[in-house]
């Protein structure tokens, strides 16, 4: 199967020879024009019309309320983290399937990640799994959720849309507002990706994507928050702009705040990208389909799309027999020029996450062992 792989990808992607990258960018819009135009302006930071235009862009094409840009998609997730409410020793619910950038942020906040196993359909985080910990795990006193055993409050939960298929949102998001836990959705992988058609990080109090140069559209780094609530949304650019009381002149700052804003030389890039983003997304679907109908021929899993969700495809990935085939098919393939990796390191092992709690994280350590990510950006 490796070598028909190879040679299958290569006519795919029409790459005879050379290297074939996982997933790289297209600029083939308006991303010059765009990105001179900011320069001409002078306006090449955090304030500039690109940079209300790629808000605007976000606003119309997910259907929240407010969106507010950020210099990256980590930086989206802290704020998101704040704005939700978490602090110091605090609990924040997650999956151990994800990149470091998850728990990056929970940690920013002085918080700590409790790792909750993910479903093998979604790869994202259980349902299952969360009700059975909420039921054997936790205490509810005064409409908040505490740990029963450790007596610490969880203060959020962060599911996160992996490799872009869209999480069992609306069930996670009921058991999370019955114990009153606020929900942050790290959509960092998934925008245009639909649950029931709604669009994944707009089901949860806020919810975050990242527009690094690996995404669907990038914007060189770039994230965003999205929100319907006005209070948050507000609060969000405040705490983005270096919590800076708004005056002609005068440097007033009411609260601890952060460099955060998209500089709008990034935002031309994005406002050219998400001109693009259908057909994109499009493009990567079609790729989807190509690889399913490719691997019914062989003993391999091609992860597709959840029950009721659309998924952009961000990474298609497999699943292999075991970890000694997967590392066996990665040797091979990119011994031979095509980029192609393991899933994440599940972070409860990662040596400064080895003493949060965990539920042991079946599921994910058997993804772990498997999966692989291969070649996945929209073909030229």
């Amino acid at each position: 199967m490796f070598e028909p792989f190879v040679q299958f990808v290569r006519q795919t992607f029409g790459e005879p020879e050379g290297f074939i990258p996982l997933h790289e960018p297209r600029f083939v819009g308006n991303e010059k024009q765009y990105v001179i135009d900011a320069i001409d302006s002078t306006f090449v930071s955090s304030v500039g019309r690109y940079v209300d235009k790629f808000e605007e862009q976000i606003r119309d094409y997910t259907g929240a309320g407010y969106a507010i840009a950020t210099v990256n998609g980590t930086a989206s997730l802290h704020i998101a983290l704040l704005l939700a409410g978490v602090e110091r020793n605090d609990l924040v619910l997650t999956q151990p399937l994800s990149f470091v950038a998850t728990s990056n942020a929970i940690a920013y906040t002085s918080a700590e990640p409790c790792f909750i196993d993910v479903d093998p359909n979604t790869l994202s985080l259980s349902p299952d799994a969360l009700t059975e910990f909420l039921k054997t795990q936790t205490t509810l006193c005064n409409g908040s959720c505490y740990h029963t055993a450790t007596g610490k409050r969880i203060s959020a939960c962060v599911p996160m849309h992996t490799f872009g298929h869209p999480a069992r949102i609306t069930e996670l998001v009921e058991m999370c507002t019955a114990h009153g836990i606020p929900v942050v959705e790290d959509a960092a992988e998934s925008l245009g990706s639909t649950y029931n058609g709604q669009q994944t990080g707009t089901f949860g109090l806020v919810g975050t994507y990242s527009f690094n140069g690996n995404k669907t559209i990038t914007s060189g780094g770039g994230g965003m928050i999205v929100t319907n609530d006005e209070r948050l949304g507000k609060l969000a650019k405040h705490l983005t702009t270096q919590a800076k009381v708004p005056h002609r002149w005068e440097f007033n700052h009411d609260q601890t705040g952060y460099n955060y804003r998209l500089p709008n030389l990034n935002a031309a890039l994005a406002c050219a990208q998400m001109e693009q983003l259908g057909g994109f997304i499009a493009n990567k679907r079609q790729l989807a389909s190509l690889y399913q109908t490719f691997f019914q021929d062989y003993p391999v899993q091609f992860v597709t799309q959840p029950a009721h969700s659309e998924s952009n495809y961000w990474l298609n990935a497999i699943l292999l027999a075991d970890r000694t085939e997967r590392d066996a098919f990665l040797t091979y393939t990119n011994d031979h020029g095509i980029m192609t990796r393991p899933a994440w390191t599940l972070l409860s092992s990662l040596p400064m996450l080895r003493h949060c709690l965990t539920d042991g994280g079946t599921n994910a350590q058997d993804i772990e062992d498997r999966l692989v990510n291969i070649p996945s950006s929209v073909r030229l």
